[in-house]
């Protein structure tokens, strides 16, 4: 109960922050270009609070819904933009109207929301790298047997330094290097000891998208490494059968040793009916347990019954950022997660990536709560990541979003007039129903995700 309360109020701080964050944006520009705002809402559906301004001019509204906001504008409305309403307002009112503003004004109020989303990633971004992150060194924990990476000499605790002479301090930095250059050959410069050499490796191409790929582990067979343990055995399963308790360290499978636990549960996966030799490290004890893989089917994947645990062969460490590489970091990072987030949607609408890793207000929820109970680093890495989605998914050119606006004024500039009202009403609905679409769906992946386990 506690954990899920935990969950739920990270998740409404995340996003009530990133929604007024996005909403200022469009506010403060409307204001500073002299139209009018009337509404200010975090949050839709029945207000919880009001209150208006010093000037007396806008309501500020913290509404129940938590799942996005508006900043509502004199004439934004389409009902509002007739002739008959027109005529009810004053000379005084007309010109501070969102409608009869210029195109650069309107341009500048619906792209002023999304770049609010990345100015707040940047900012997110540079505390991050000052207040230091948790990560995993680049060190080499497991080179697999007869792999790219045992060909080029590498070994288990050289100490990765650069990829193509781009500075490297933690692994996953060098795992994001590395699915850049896949099909192409690296330089990767490392050291041992007080040795520092370097060595060039091919970067194989993988059928699945790189971007679900380990491709430090199954590109060039490299690994953190781990020990692997059985954190708890199912009753009358493989494991059971064969001996294997909880506490119990896996060390070797078939006589090679384990490199990562997804190595063993593949071994495990492909031995289904199929007898496999574990050694097993039991309080200062080597046993020798066989198993069998046992499959739902006859053509399942094998299953010993038991939940595991791994721990890297090496501590985490903290980075932290001096002031200019910090502050570079905050822009550098930024643009690289716009660039991730534009290439991961174009994937997913060429199905190169499948839209099932889409996910909903369920999975972000469940991001936010997780983060939050990795300290306040990696709850601002999350925070940086949604708002830079928040600014990609806006500027997508669908009516409703800010994006299908900037469309809009790009139509009514070349034409030299606006687009009937009762067409834009017909692209409206047509958005809705789009993000609509999109909700449903990413909210059915959260549900599949969540009843799968």
């Amino acid at each position: 109960m506690m954990e899920t309360l935990h969950t739920a109020l990270a998740f409404i701080f995340a996003i009530a922050l990133l929604v007024a964050v996005h909403e200022y944006g469009h506010f403060i520009v409307a204001r500073k270009l002299g139209i009018r705002v009337e509404k200010f809402s975090i949050g839709f559906g029945p207000a919880l609070f009001s209150w208006r301004g010093r000037d007396g001019e806008v309501e500020y509204i913290i509404a129940a819904i938590p799942l996005g906001g508006y900043v509502k504008m004199l004439g934004e409305n389409l009902d509002e933009q007739g002739e008959p309403q027109a005529t009810k307002l004053s000379d005084a009112e007309l010109a501070r109207a969102y409608h009869v503003q210029p195109v650069w004004k309107r341009a500048s109020v619906a792209v002023a929301g999304p770049l609010f989303n990345f100015v707040f990633a940047v900012v997110a971004y540079m505390l991050v790298g000052w207040l230091g992150q948790t990560v995993m060194p680049a060190v080499v924990g497991n080179v697999a047997p007869s792999s790219i990476a045992e060909r080029a000499g590498l070994m288990q605790g050289d100490v990765l330094k650069a990829v193509d002479g781009k500075h490297i301090v933690s692994w996953q930095q060098f795992e994001e290097s590395l699915k850049g250059s896949v099909g192409a050959d690296v330089d990767v410069a490392y050291e041992r000891g007080d040795m520092s050499s370097s060595v060039s490796m091919f970067v194989k191409r993988f059928e699945q998208d790189a971007l679900l790929v380990n491709v430090a582990e199954d590109g060039l067979g490299l690994s953190l490494g781990t020990q692997v343990f059985v954190d708890s055995v199912i009753p009358d399963s493989p494991a059971n059968q064969a001996g294997l308790m909880a506490g119990d360290q896996i060390i070797q499978f078939d006589g090679k040793d384990i490199g990562s636990t997804r190595e063993l549960i593949r071994s495990i996966q492909e031995h289904a009916g199929k007898p496999l030799m574990l050694s097993v490290l039991r309080h200062d004890t080597y046993l020798q347990l066989q198993v069998v893989p046992k499959a739902k089917t006859d053509h399942g994947v094998g299953r010993l019954g038991v939940h595991l645990l791994s721990k890297p062969l090496s501590e985490a460490i903290v980075y932290r950022m001096g002031v200019w590489e910090g502050f570079s970091y905050g822009f550098t990072r930024t643009a690289e997660m716009t660039v991730l987030t534009v290439q991961v949607l174009g994937k997913m609408i060429t199905a190169a990536i499948s839209p099932d890793n889409l996910g909903g207000p369920i999975a972000i929820a469940q991001l936010a709560g997780r983060t939050a109970d990795l300290g306040a680093a990696a709850f601002i890495t999350f925070l940086a990541l949604i708002s830079v989605n928040l600014g990609v998914l806006n500027l997508l050119p669908i009516p409703v979003l800010d994006g299908g606006h900037l469309v809009y004024l790009a139509i009514e500039k070349i034409r030299g007039k606006a687009l009937s009202i009762a067409m834009l009403e017909r692209m409206q609905l047509l958005g809705v129903v789009l993000i609509a679409t999109l909700m449903v769906f990413a909210f059915y992946n959260d549900l599949m995700r969540l009843f799968r386990g």
